[in-house]
């Protein structure tokens, strides 16, 4: 979220919450629904500040993922030669666009309650909004790429198959995931402002553990670590929601690597996936709602 504390368009007035209604999870929901106008203005501003004096605006999201894309690709097929991938600038671009989703998100979101601390000093409103809004405008720019997606999945022949259906409900797995984890990194880095230092090395350490440009078959069936023998595939489907998640992108827009096309998601493993969403979203949820009441002093 951008530390840009500009004044935010006016509105009717809002109705009054006292603290009793808002105890009850039917309280929470209608503050947020009468602040639904606040939640647009956020992620609008987002947007602007976000594209704010730069040549290409909005046409950038269009090509950073290209561009990455053909990095990796030269890379991968020219200088490290991945055999046995076919469409190489499809395959890492199903992953590629959905990984920058995740590490926008929480790279904004962890600033979003510390780079909005005029706003939070001067009125009330739901302070969850705040990271709410990053993700949002993350997920603008996420449409935004799926369109370079879209055209190359024509001009390599894969295109659209009945597949495709999967999409919606892996992204909505993945919001839901996002949004526990960007709640808990904005509420650790108001108390504890190495977080984002500490985010930053973490990420890159994630990047490297999930399969963004290279294929869950490319482990072997068993690994040994410390005399403690494992499927490594498997481990870190159970171990890395992120794994599952840009496994299963590439599964219903790609195929794998014993497929011709697009396969079927196995329902199983996005079910345990959602599981583990939702659990991280309750704890985030709890994490930044039982710590939103001290942002003020600590800002």
């Amino acid at each position: 979220m951008s530390t840009n504390t500009e004044t935010l368009p006016q509105n009717p007035p809002l109705p009054k919450f006292d603290s009793a209604n808002l105890q009850t999870l039917s309280g929470k929901l209608r503050e947020l629904y009468a602040y639904r106008y606040l939640l647009k203005n956020l992620v609008i501003r987002d947007l602007k500040v976000r594209y704010k004096n730069s040549f290409l605006g909005v046409i950038w999201s269009l090509l950073h993922p290209l561009l990455m894309m053909m990095v990796y690709t030269i890379l991968f097929t020219i200088l490290i030669p991945n055999e046995g991938v076919r469409d190489y600038p499809i395959f890492i671009l199903v992953g590629l666009i959905p990984w920058q989703f995740h590490t926008g998100t929480m790279n904004s979101g962890v600033h979003s309650i510390t780079g909005n601390a005029a706003i939070i000093k001067k009125v009330y409103f739901p302070r969850i909004l705040l990271p709410t809004a990053t993700l949002l405008s993350n997920l603008v720019n996420l449409l935004l790429a799926s369109i370079v997606l879209l055209v190359l999945l024509f001009a390599f022949g894969v295109g659209l198959t009945i597949h495709t259906l999967w999409v919606p409900v892996i992204l909505l797995i993945q919001v839901i995931f996002l949004l526990g984890l960007t709640y808990f990194v904005a509420t650790l880095q108001t108390f504890y402002r190495d977080t984002a230092m500490i985010l930053e090395v973490g990420l890159l350490a994630w990047f490297f553990l999930t399969p963004v440009f290279y294929p869950f078959e490319r482990f072997g069936t068993q690994s040994e670590l410390f005399g403690i023998v494992f499927n490594p595939a498997r481990l870190m489907r159970w171990l890395n929601p992120m794994a599952s998640i840009i496994d299963g992108y590439r599964t219903v827009l790609w195929g794998t690597v014993n497929s011709n096309g697009p396969a079927s998601m196995d329902p199983l493993p996005l079910l345990r996936t959602l599981v583990t969403a939702v659990l991280v979203f309750i704890i985030g949820y709890t994490v930044f709602s039982r710590s939103e009441h001290l942002f003020g002093e600590k800002l």
